[in-house]
Formats: C-alpha cells, sequence, structure tokens
C-alpha cells in the first residue's frame, strides 16, 4: 500500500467505521464523507449502504407479512437474514478498523456495482 492509499485509509477510517452503525450512523457518516471524500470512505458506505437496504426492506416485508398464516416461517427466516446481517456489519467493522477494503461476503461485489454512483 502506497502512502498516499494509507493516508486514504486513515482519513476515511471514521467514516467507514460509523456507517455500519445502524442507519442514523450511515447518515452521519455520509455527511462526514461528503465534507472530506476519501475512496476508503465511499467503499464502506457502499458495504454498509446496501446492508442497511436489506435489512429496511426485511422490517418493511415483515411488517407487511406479519398477519399472513405463514408469518411465522417468514419470522423465522427474517431473523435469519437479520442475524446474517449483523454479522455482516461487525465484519464491515473490523475491515474498516484495521483499514481493509476486501469486499464484504455475499453482498460486497454487489454493493460496489449497486452503490457505484456514492463517491
Amino acid at each position: 500500500m502506497t502512502t498516499e492509499q494509507t493516508q486514504s485509509a486513515d482519513n476515511g477510517k471514521t467514516v467507514a467505521i460509523i456507517s455500519y452503525l445502524t442507519w442514523i450512523g450511515w447518515i452521519i457518516a455520509f455527511i462526514l464523507h461528503n465534507n472530506k471524500k476519501t475512496s476508503f470512505g465511499a467503499f464502506h458506505l457502499r458495504q454498509s449502504g446496501l446492508i442497511m437496504i436489506i435489512f429496511l426492506i426485511l422490517s418493511l416485508l415483515s411488517r407487511v407479512l406479519a398477519k399472513s398464516p405463514s408469518a411465522t416461517i417468514l419470522g423465522l427466516l427474517f431473523g435469519l437474514i437479520s442475524i446474517g446481517l449483523l454479522v455482516l456489519a461487525i465484519m464491515g467493522i473490523i475491515r474498516a478498523a484495521n483499514g481493509n477494503t476486501k469486499p464484504l461476503p455475499i453482498i460486497g461485489d454487489y454493493a460496489q456495482k449497486l452503490l457505484a454512483g456514492l463517491q
């Protein structure tokens, strides 16, 4: 890693870590990132952003489908997916703290493509 890349990662670490701490943390990180943009911060904003989008969709679906006959099975499935999202967020925090830009499993590459406009 070059000096410029190291400096960029150090400058974006706060944004990167905060972005994984709920949707409020993501919004705060986004505002901080807009004040001082780094490729490291943008990378983690995209990763955590997709986690937040998936969680929001799951939350909305669970509320809409709560009264359906298969609510118990869906609730279990949504619960398992939510646990998986929590694990991905923890992995993201650890990677951000270590200055790592390795994409998260399953969603990482997709997040970079889907949210590529976030720079």
